[in-house]
């Protein structure tokens, strides 16, 4: 089954919800940046959530999710659009810990909690929106969720999880987020949160091979959910040679002149999705006429 995520209203238009499907995403993410275990799960639940706040925005507009922690992952950073398009990376891939008291990956103890949440939006505007909150757990849907409510002034619930199996590769991922629409009625609330008490964690309804409409049914019930629009979301990346030779004409003649004579070559590293592009003696002379 291919990534896909879904956009629709419940109850009658009173509440928005987004699910989405992000396997092979998160396991391209994975097999790109050799993340660990715990590494693939934190950073997997940030780009699911990036993907479906992603798909909230319109057009070329797109986002930057930044989750600074304090804890032995570093930085976690994520790029996403409109398309469905979504990059990330992790400071420290190769962090794992062995379960925790609940018996799931650490991913608490990976990102820690002691730092920020931040997302900046460009949507086209000379200033871009920025808005920043404190974590509240480290496990990444509790942050999000924090961060709607604080930032966004929209009530919401988020539930990401990503299962990794024993050799480091991807057995599913995925994610829910659903927002009060203003006006919500007290009853529908109720009737909500009496479902969130009794239905499985997100992980769990990933490993049952739960469609993202399926995830969405589990939340509402049967009957209570309108799909308004399905859309395939993937790893994607925007880096090219052009643009680092771009890069690299900026800097001017005699810094590119300076690579020349240093090492004869030069090697540019995209960290968002590992690629490396490397340009010889002949293209950097080239690259020196250009920048003249």
């Amino acid at each position: 089954m291919n990534d896909y995520l879904v956009k629709a209203l419940a109850y009658n238009g009173q509440i928005r919800a987004f699910a989405v499907r992000s396997t092979e995403m998160v396991s391209e993410a994975q097999r790109r940046h050799q993340t660990w275990r715990t590494a693939s799960a934190a950073l997997g639940r940030a780009m699911t959530a990036g993907a479906m706040m992603g798909a909230m925005l319109k057009g070329d507009d797109k986002l930057t999710i930044k989750v600074e922690g304090g804890g032995p992952l570093g930085v976690i950073l994520v790029d996403s659009n409109a398309r469905g398009e979504v990059r990330g990376y992790v400071a420290n891939p190769h962090v794992d810990f062995e379960a925790n008291a609940q018996g799931k990956l650490d991913v608490q103890r990976a990102v820690g909690t002691t730092g920020t949440l931040s997302v900046v939006k460009d949507i086209g505007l000379r200033d871009f929106f920025t808005g920043q909150v404190p974590l509240v757990s480290g496990e990444l849907g509790e942050d999000f969720t924090y961060y709607f409510a604080t930032s966004e002034q929209v009530p919401s619930s988020v539930g990401v999880g990503v299962l990794v199996n024993p050799d480091d590769s991807i057995l599913a991922a995925g994610g829910f987020i659903f927002q009060l629409m203003p006006g919500t009625e007290d009853e529908t609330i109720t009737k909500i949160e009496e479902r969130l008490k009794t239905i499985e964690p997100i992980s769990r309804l990933i490993e049952k091979g739960l469609t993202p409409e399926e995830i969405l049914e589990e939340l509402f019930g049967k009957g209570n959910v309108n799909i308004l629009e399905k859309m395939p979301v993937q790893f994607e990346c925007n880096c090219s040679k052009e643009r680092f030779a771009s890069a690299i004409v900026s800097l001017g003649s005699e810094e590119i002149n300076d690579m020349i004579i240093e090492d004869g070559m030069a090697e540019a590293h995209c960290h968002f999705c590992n690629e490396k592009y490397h340009f010889s003696k002949e293209e950097l002379e080239e690259l020196v006429s250009k920048s003249k």
